[in-house]
């Protein structure tokens, strides 16, 4: 597969908890109450049996009924069994009640609590995983805790009141035949536990192949259009194809260890009970036991049995949800890569002025983008980026917002280093334009407004027009209503081009960032945002990452960047009359693609 293999196969079982102990003791009162009905409802079916140990030794005559007729006796032994089932009916449909508003409380927190967390993770983070893969595990979290309650609250509660309950009843008749069961329960249970264990490795396999999947068909759907530019839809077939495949197989060999485990267990209870009725028969002989007692033992054997079928299942559901809840919880246990420090103080912008003191930064230990880089820009300055690609111009833009922490040096806003305010008050004092907008599937009003979400209708408005964008969209059918579409894709490069520069308009942040703001729009689109541009500026320090000539020779002062460092600077004109210079190089380029 082209794509990264989860090989972790250890479940931290403690951290999983943990995190659904968080969730769950913010109510933790219907957790107890649910819990105490239906460990009560089992109390009261581990005594129904003891009844009809009763009704079967009347019915033998092993009971002396005095004066009382026996059918008397069996009708109110008949009464009594009813009321017992009552009070069971009524434990279980109130625990079940409680269930239904407890459990979807639970997963709506944890998936808002994963949400959350996932969005304080670095730009490195999102980098590295794949949207659908992170979504899939976010259900799957709150699937899990659906999961695991469901085995605490209708299997493994049961099974222990039902296993005590049922042993001491049937100690008291007959210390031999409970040896006799406590044996098996215990080999069992311990057959299952290590079942379960030895399976564990397989449930992570398939846990991770469905993160795969989900990535593969994620990342295939988000590139729908490439897909049919390129012809490319037998390949996409055939790369999910692959990783389905390999899910049915390892879905497939799970089911039937299943299976396999599903028909030992049937005929060892098979051989249990075999056995304890052969014990009874041979204490009955001796006088030990009645006849009501074979109901009894009868009663207490499907009881059990009932209940430890299903402990096998439920102990594989169990791992198997731990397996699937362990990949998100391990991501909110792992600290972001960029973290406010402690302490960390509002960003106070008195002044635009942004500085870089001998700022080193890699993205791996081989490849370095940014040595000993050190520049300023004052307050309200007009600065362009130009160099080669991959000189680092982007990545100056990242830092300076604090996606990536510096490896040495400083970055200053104002007089504060960035690194000691938080994120919060840094990012909302920097507005960006980037290249490529991505946007929101919302409307177009919610997407400019996410600038300034307090923002009225009529502002919004207003920074349309500013940025030229008012008029495509009154001429769209619901207007400013209009769903844009995943990512923006209803609409053209430029008309999303302008959607970001509204949405920049509207924020007026002190400090602004260009990164080809006006690369997806044509030359008339160009010409008619150029003097929102110029408003959008007027007073902000700006940085400006472009290639075209009109954009940067407007700059105040433009920074020539290469392999990691500014090599050069100064304004358009100045760099011009410089000899065999990088920016000279480009210009001339340029200027030759134009007059050709």
């Amino acid at each position: 597969s082209i794509f990264m293999k989860h090989t972790d196969q250890k479940i931290h079982t403690r951290d999983v908890f943990q995190v659904f102990w968080q969730h769950v003791s913010r109510y933790k009162w219907s957790a107890f109450i649910m819990l105490f009905l239906i460990a009560f409802a089992n109390v009261v079916n581990v005594v129904v049996p003891l009844f009809y140990k009763r009704f079967f030794d009347l019915l033998s005559g092993e009971l002396s009924s005095g004066s009382e007729t026996v059918a008397t006796l069996l009708v109110g032994t008949i009464m009594v069994v009813a009321g017992l089932h009552g009070v069971e009916w009524l434990c279980w449909r109130a625990a079940s009640l409680i269930t239904t508003w407890f459990q979807p409380r639970i997963i709506v927190d944890l998936e808002q609590t994963s949400l959350s967390y996932l969005h304080t993770h670095s730009y490195r983070f999102f980098a590295n995983n794949f949207a659908g893969s992170l979504v899939r595990k976010v259900h799957r979290l709150g699937r899990a805790f659906e999961n695991i309650a469901d085995q605490i609250e209708f299997h493994f509660v049961p099974l222990t009141i039902a296993l005590i309950g049922n042993l001491v009843v049937l100690f008291t008749r007959s210390q031999a035949l409970s040896g006799i069961l406590l044996v098996w329960v215990v080999f069992f249970l311990s057959l299952n536990l290590v079942y379960a264990r030895w399976k564990l490795k397989y449930d992570f396999q398939s846990a991770a192949i469905d993160s795969e999947a989900g990535g593969v068909l994620a990342d295939s759907i988000t590139n729908a259009i490439t897909v049919k530019t390129f012809t490319g839809r037998l390949f996409e077939n055939d790369i999910f194809r692959e990783v389905t495949e390999r899910m049915r197989k390892a879905q497939m060999f799970t089911w039937r260890l299943g299976e396999y485990m599903d028909a030992f267990q049937s005929a060892f209870m098979f051989v249990i009970e075999f056995v304890m009725m052969y014990a009874a028969i041979k204490l009955w002989q001796q006088g030990l036991l009645t006849i009501g007692d074979f109901a009894l033992i009868q009663g207490i054997l499907l009881g059990i049995f009932f209940k430890i079928w299903d402990f096998g299942r439920a102990i594989r559901h169990t791992f198997t949800a731990l397996a699937e809840a362990d990949e998100m919880v391990q991501i909110l246990k792992e600290t972001p890569e960029v973290v406010d420090s402690r302490g960390a103080k509002e960003l106070q912008v008195q002044t635009g002025r942004i500085e870089f003191q001998h700022v080193y930064f890699s993205f791996n230990q081989t490849r370095r983008v940014l040595r000993d880089m050190s520049f300023v820009i004052e307050p309200g300055e007009k600065i362009a980026l130009v160099g080669p690609s991959g000189a680092g111009k982007s990545t100056i833009t990242k830092l300076l917002f604090r996606f990536y922490d510096v490896e040495r040096g400083k970055i200053l806003v104002g007089n504060q280093i960035i690194a000691k305010v938080t994120q919060e008050s840094l990012r909302a004092n920097i507005a960006l334009v980037p290249q490529e907008p991505i946007l929101f599937h919302r409307s177009i009003m919610d997407n400019i407004r996410y600038g300034r979400r307090e923002a009225t209708d009529e502002e919004v408005m207003e920074a349309a027009k500013k940025a030229h964008a008012h008029e495509f969209i009154e001429g769209l059918q619901d207007g400013y209503n209009t769903y844009v579409g995943e990512r923006g894709v209803k609409l053209s490069g430029g008309e999303r081009q302008r959607v970001a520069i509204a949405r920049a308009i509207l924020k007026n942040a002190p400090i602004l960032v260009l990164d080809e703001a006006t690369s997806s729009l044509d030359s008339e689109s160009e010409a008619l945002i150029q003097e929102a541009l110029s408003e959008l500026m007027r007073d902000k320090t700006t940085i400006v990452i472009a290639h075209r000539l009109s954009t940067i020779m407007k700059m105040d002062r433009i920074l020539v960047i290469d392999n990691g460092q500014v090599v050069d600077s100064g304004t358009h004109a100045q760099l011009l009359r410089k000899k065999d210079n990088i920016y000279k190089k480009l210009w001339e380029i340029q200027a030759g693609g134009f007059i050709q």
